[in-house]
Parts: structure tokens; sequence; C-alpha cells
């Protein structure tokens, strides 16, 4: 296991495209970073599973995604959102 000490659940590497699917089912909301086109799938895959997506100066997908101005932002707000759904 090479994973840092913060990480619960390792997902392995060289799955392809399908990892990406995998981090998105996981996860109760998705903060984007810069990236390329991995990034962008991740994206996609967040909005088709129906999970909140926050942006932080990553691709731009119109309405679909919220944005954020610093990864302090994008984590707060993701935890207003899951305060909300409680």
């Amino acid at each position: 296991n090479d994973a840092n000490e913060f990480i619960d659940i390792v997902i392995p590497t060289g799955i392809g495209e399908a990892r990406n699917a995998l981090v998105v089912r996981t996860a109760d909301a998705v903060i984007a970073f810069p990236g390329k086109y991995g990034t962008l799938s991740e994206m996609a895959f967040t909005l088709q599973a129906g999970k909140p997506l926050i942006s932080v100066n990553a691709w731009s997908l119109g309405d679909d995604d919220v944005q954020a101005a610093t990864p302090r932002e994008a984590a707060e707000m993701v935890m207003k959102m899951a305060k909300e759904r409680r």
C-alpha cells in the first residue's frame, strides 16, 4: 500500500477511465481542480451520477457546475451541501 496515512480506500491505478468512474461513484461530492481530459471525464461522470460538482478553476460546464474561487471555499460549499441533505 503506497497511499499516505489520510487515505481510507485505495483505488488501484492502471485501469484507465474506469478509475475515474470508481472515484466518482464512491464520492458524496466532487471538487475538480485544473486538469486535462481525465478531470473532464470525472466531472462528466459526476454530473451523470447526479452528485454535487464544484469546480476550482477547472473546466467550466456551464450551468451544470458550481464555481469556487479557492479550495477552502469549495470545501465549505461541500460541507454546507452535506448539512442541507441531512
